[in-house]
């Protein structure tokens, strides 16, 4: 089992006990197919019943758990395609009458907290230095903060491919104690 899976896991089980119900996704294990299509770019689209269950989701989620690894300063394409094809017009946000996207978007998600888990192996001197965080701007400001989530905390853990099996159970440690304290 990955480390992300582990943290999936250990997501899902703290969840469970505190009574939450949970929509639960390994793209990957789905095949999702992470392409938005042409057809798909208006807001009244007509939407493949996969994509709609997922935007179903999104809308009536109190909140997110993200997980996933950092891969060149980015999300893995299969997660940056979910966020393009299910955050989408008239799901996630909305634009003014008349705006037809130059504006910025009005939030529409009902979730009032994310969190984003991720894992690097890229030193946090290494990334700060010469990428800045890139993951921080882009879910935080760009995702999460312009589709009405308030409450946002993302956490890094790292270095995995060299990290011992008590790094990594300190570590599962703080992602149970990140979600008791949001959820």
């Amino acid at each position: 089992m990955s480390f992300n899976h582990a943290i999936a896991s250990t997501s899902i089980d703290i969840l469970k006990s505190r009574g939450h119900t949970i929509f639960y996704h390994d793209l990957y294990a789905e095949k999702f197919d992470p392409n938005l299509p042409y057809a798909e770019f208006e807001a009244s689209a007509d939407l493949p019943a996969d994509i709609r269950g997922y935007c179903e989701e999104a809308k009536i989620s109190d909140g997110f758990i993200i997980i996933h690894p950092n891969w060149w300063s980015q999300p893995p394409a299969v997660m940056k395609g979910w966020i393009d094809r299910v955050f989408r017009p008239g799901v996630a946000y909305k634009f003014l009458d008349g705006d037809r996207g130059e504006g910025i978007p009005i939030g529409l998600l009902k979730a009032e907290s994310a969190i984003v888990f991720n894992t690097s192996n890229t030193p946090a001197e290494r990334e700060t230095k010469v990428f800045g965080d890139p993951l921080e701007t882009l879910w935080k400001n760009c995702i999460f903060g312009l589709c009405g989530v308030k409450r946002f905390v993302r956490k890094k853990y790292r270095i995995i491919v060299s990290s011992t099996l008590q790094q990594r159970k300190t570590w599962l440690k703080d992602v149970e104690q990140t979600i008791m304290d949001f959820y």
